[in-house]
């Protein structure tokens, strides 16, 4: 998945943003010492982010509760086709916002 690739540069270049390997594989995406989430090779793309707004983006039906820990903030969306980098782009933006601009 060459979109896999992409998202990594895109997301790199973000200020403050580092990229490693995660510890169960793929790709991970930090804003300091907070992970905004993290890629599989098989597309899965996990993000964590707060329970209201999980909630408010499930109603849209693209992402999932995450596939373990699904009384959490976390989610899952997969990425079937290459238009899902841009909703994926929006979601870990969304995870960095919430780390830059912590909700009080």
């Amino acid at each position: 998945m060459d979109w896999l690739d992409e998202i990594k540069l895109e997301v790199s270049e973000w200020d403050g943003v580092t990229v490693c390997t995660h510890k169960y594989g793929g790709i991970q995406f930090n804003k300091g010492d907070k992970e905004l989430g993290h890629i599989h090779s098989n597309g899965l793309l996990d993000i964590l982010l707060n329970r209201a707004l999980k909630q408010q983006l499930k109603t849209g039906n693209r992402i999932q509760d995450h596939h373990k820990f699904k009384n959490s903030g976390w989610i899952s969306f997969y990425l079937r086709e290459k238009d899902d980098i841009t909703y994926a782009l929006k979601l870990l933006r969304l995870a960095e916002n919430k780390i830059t601009k912590p909700v009080e």
